[in-house]
């Protein structure tokens, strides 16, 4: 069943063409109402009984959602279209991007996965005596409270909740699943008269609890601790925050569903080989450090991810992959964006890429109250920010944009947007992606309505496949002609340089190589390449016992990088005794100048002829050999019946 497009100009503050938007998207619309919320909520109750209904309006989602709960309707999609596209100072038409916004709001949602967490409660509060205190004493009837005093003098005699002293040496986990350690841990000591004594300090303490309200003013116990679950911060010189968080923590009890953000393939992963580092980016970009070393791979720790992105935007091999919502849906979603603009009768559009939060909230204010976002600016609102990398960049711009700005949050990951932008830039047009860093809704129209205009440039395509697939097809959708691009250091695309008067052809590259760029010839020695599958993660560099190797990071366009050449090859070394092929002859004739003669083992001309053997014809030389030195004595002859026989005869 087709879905129902329910419009209403907003009392009259914006201009919508219904026809228009049926032809351009194909969908059914109402006739377009002037106060929907309001006046005219029976008509909207009525476009919800109909089912499969799109309210086209973000501000009063919460009013059409308890009006379908009323009237037992299944809950209705929503799409603002008035502050992303129909308050604009822009003059032009808005159809092209109005019907762009409403085929989006069309595809299907991915689901997403979680796992549940549950809390019983147990709350852990750091403080000094004042502050800390006073937190115990509001959240002791909701949750299992125990202070940790900071300030060893003080001796509270409250018995609503339980008090201890130390020092907190380090802390792990998440919400429901913290581990703390504490040294010159004391506790209090029940019974006696007077003050509660406390018993003797001792190291190495360590408990569990759910939750953990820091109220020390001292530096975070976690990196990015804005997103560690169950972790609270708050100033305790600022009553505000102080209460703001007593009251989240009064929240954390039960079971909550946690998101998995990422899924993991370990076989594609080339962090480390035969203990040699090779890949380590998604180490570095992990802002929560949920991501450790495994052996030869890496895992992710699922209680803390906060669900960035930015590890799958840099993985190389695609080992990580977002999943919430998965990459080929950001592909769907650029393609229809795409397409419908250029049905509704646009030329050229411009992506603006923003979070749900930050991005969210400027749009709205600068159509409110500033000029609005130009006609040909389309928003692409996603939940991963620093997931939204090179390849979705390019995806964006071989999807038929002219050009892409991201408009990065306050609590984005700034670094891995820089780099990964910076990687794009190397391959897209020039001046078709820009960082957005503005915190004013009328900078960011401002900029907006001055940058240069472009052409889109190429045949709009759609990237398929993985992340490296689809960023190869965006490459070459942007540059018919082919060629090879320079790109920056530490790409994850390039092509392997082999020295091959230093490289002896001994392939311990070729067993280690995580991706299978590198290969060998079972029928001869020749080192091969494909260049389309390396990682450029420098295991093959690190490993190399002669350093013969070079990484050189480029993206080679030209259909030769998709098969095998030939790096290197030498004359194979043929079996002196029975012609065999074996080994390469300049590695025998190295091996024979250094040893024959020259060693014990092949001190005659008999045993130095063994190097130039294959291994058959060197063990049965070696077998048949004088003065062989695993030889033992001879072996007796095997007894028979007719030995046995003899015996008794002779008895």
């Amino acid at each position: 069943m087709a879905k129902n497009l329910v419009l209403c100009d907003c009392l009259g503050s914006q201009a919508i063409d219904r026809t228009g938007l049926e032809a351009a998207t194909g969908l059914r619309c109402s006739p377009v109402f002037n106060s929907l919320c309001t006046t005219q909520i029976k008509q909207a109750s009525a476009a919800l009984a109909e089912g499969d209904a799109i309210i086209c309006c973000g501000q009063e989602q919460r009013v059409f959602e308890a009006l379908a709960a009323e009237i037992d309707a299944e809950q209705p999609g929503f799409l603002d279209l008035r502050d992303r596209a129909g308050w604009s100072a822009d003059t032009a038409s808005k159809l092209p991007k109005m019907a762009a916004l409403a085929a989006e709001a069309t595809l299907a949602t991915a689901s997403h996965k979680s796992l549940d967490i549950t809390s019983e409660g147990l709350c852990l509060i750091i403080g000094a005596t004042e502050v800390a205190l006073a937190a115990a004493r509001d959240l002791a009837d909701l949750l299992s409270v125990t202070v940790l005093l900071t300030d060893p003098e003080a001796q509270p005699d409250d018995r609503g909740y339980d008090v201890i002293h130390g020092r907190l040496t380090s802390a792990q986990g998440s919400l429901g699943h913290f581990t703390v350690k504490i040294d010159q841990l004391q506790q209090r000591q029940p019974g006696g008269r007077g003050q509660p004594g406390l018993t003797e300090p001792r190291d190495g303490g360590q408990s569990q609890c759910d939750i953990l309200l820091d109220l020390t003013g001292d530096a975070p116990l976690f990196a990015a601790h804005e997103k560690r679950d169950g972790y609270l911060r708050a100033d305790p010189g600022s009553p505000g925050a102080v209460a703001k968080t007593i009251l989240e923590a009064s929240q954390m009890v039960g079971t909550f569903e946690k998101p998995l953000y990422v899924q993991t393939e370990p076989l594609l992963c080339a962090h480390s080989r035969a203990e040699q580092s090779g890949c380590s980016k998604c180490l570095n970009v992990c802002p929560t450090g949920a991501i450790v070393p495994d052996g030869d791979h890496i895992t992710i720790d699922p209680l803390i991810c906060a669900g960035c992105g930015a590890c799958a935007a840099v993985c190389p091999s695609g080992s990580i992959t977002y999943d919430m919502p998965p990459v080929d849906l950001i592909f769907r979603r650029l393609q229809t964006l795409g397409q419908a603009y250029r049905k509704g009768g646009g030329t050229a559009p411009r992506l603006l890429v923003h979070d749900a939060d930050h991005g969210r909230e400027m749009i709205s204010l600068a159509a409110r109250y500033g000029t609005g976002l130009p006609s040909d600016v389309i928003p692409l609102e996603i939940s991963a920010l620093s997931g939204f990398g090179h390849t979705e960049m390019l995806a964006a711009l071989a999807c038929g944009f002219a050009q892409v700005s991201v408009l990065m949050a306050p609590r984005s990951d700034h670094n891995v947007l820089h780099s990964e932008c910076a990687l794009a830039q190397a391959i897209a047009p020039a001046n078709s992606l820009h960082l957005l860093d503005l915190n004013d809704p009328d900078a960011l129209c401002a900029r907006l309505y001055e940058q240069e205009l472009h052409p889109v440039s190429g045949t709009p395509v759609l990237p398929m496949g993985t992340r490296r697939q689809a960023t190869r097809l965006a490459a070459k959708s942007l540059h018919p002609e082919g060629g090879t691009l320079p790109l920056p250091e530490a790409a994850p695309y390039g092509a392997v340089l082999v020295n091959t008067d230093s490289c002896t052809l001994c392939l311990s590259c070729v067993s280690l190589c995580p991706s299978g760029a590198l290969g060998d010839n079972p029928d001869k020695p020749q080192l091969l390449f494909q260049e389309d599958a390396c990682l450029q993660c420098g295991l093959c560099a690190n490993l190399c016992p002669e350093k013969a190797i070079t990484l050189v990071p480029r993206l080679n366009l030209a259909d030769e990088a998709l098969s095998q050449v030939v790096l290197h090859e030498e004359e194979p070394c043929a079996c002196i005794e029975c012609g065999a092929l074996f080994g390469v002859q300049s590695t025998v004739d190295k091996i024979v100048e250094k040893l024959a003669g020259k060693h014990s083992m092949f001190a005659t001309s008999d045993a130095a002829r063994m190097i130039r053997m294959c291994d058959d014809c060197r063990v049965n030389a070696q077998f048949h050999s004088q003065n062989n030195p695993f030889a033992g004595a001879e072996r007796p002859r095997v007894r028979t019946a007719e030995d046995y026989y003899s015996e008794r005869k002779d008895h």
